[in-house]
């Protein structure tokens, strides 16, 4: 079994290691310091299950594991932590192992023995019960079987259309599963409503003016076109821009 372990710091990965070794000297294990290095090697080595820590620099292991069920098949997660009390009722809420720093040799077996694939959805919840503390640093759609990560703050808009919400960025229009007002809630700083099936980033909206006939247009850093504003959300946006 090839078994994955994430740990922003070497003594915590090797002592994982160690007691994985004492339990069965045929896993090949795999190291990663961080979410973000970890969903690489998800993809190139395949591994059957990954032990992960929650808190770790560049992204952490919640973000990490809702990118990673995105992949058939993905990996079972198992998380490693120092007591946080809102991920843990949120594991257990949805059945998801954890184990609690230091980790012990007996309930680490008893972990991987009921190791199971966590869905998007259900991490999705635990991100929810988590709040700001686990707002994403990417986004993530899945391109000819692989995860395309989108760094949040390299995205210009969001525009939805049916039960579609797109992501613009660097010229390239990139389909993805969040619902728009999912996006609204979990980036309200940084984003803004302009219409009911658009929202754009504060960073990079450049100026807003008002058309000879009454209506609003958005100039965004980066988009060739210029973005419609309803005139409901204009104050809004009038003043979002005047506290930058």
């Amino acid at each position: 079994m090839k078994v994955l372990i994430v740990d922003d710091e070497l003594p915590a990965r090797q002592r994982i290691a160690d007691l994985l070794a004492d339990i069965d000297l045929g896993y090949t294990l795999l190291e990663a310091g961080n979410g973000l290095e970890a969903i690489g090697v998800v993809e190139r080595e395949h591994p059957d299950t990954v032990l992960m820590d929650i808190r770790m620099p560049v992204m952490d292991g919640l973000e990490s594991a809702l990118h990673m069920a995105t992949l058939d098949p993905a990996p079972a997660v198992i998380f490693i932590t120092a007591f946080d009390e809102h991920a843990i009722s949120a594991f257990e809420a949805n059945a998801i192992d954890y184990l609690l720093k230091p980790v012990r040799l007996e309930r680490l077996k008893q972990a991987l023995g009921k190791a199971v694939l966590i869905k998007r959805p259900v991490m999705s919840q635990v991100l929810a019960a988590e709040g700001q503390k686990s707002r994403r640093t990417h986004l993530s759609a899945i391109s000819q079987g692989k995860i395309l990560l989108i760094p949040v703050d390299e995205i210009q808009c969001f525009k939805a259309d049916n039960k579609y919400v797109s992501v613009f960025r660097d010229g390239r229009e990139i389909l993805i599963d969040d619902p728009l007002k999912n996006l609204e809630e979990e980036f309200a700083d940084l984003f803004l409503r302009i219409h009911r099936n658009a929202l754009v980033s504060l960073a990079h909206v450049t100026t807003l003016e008002k058309n000879a006939d009454g209506s609003y247009l958005l100039t965004v850093r980066g988009l060739p076109e210029k973005l419609q504003v309803s005139r409901r959300h204009v104050a809004e946006i009038r003043q979002r821009l005047k506290n930058l």
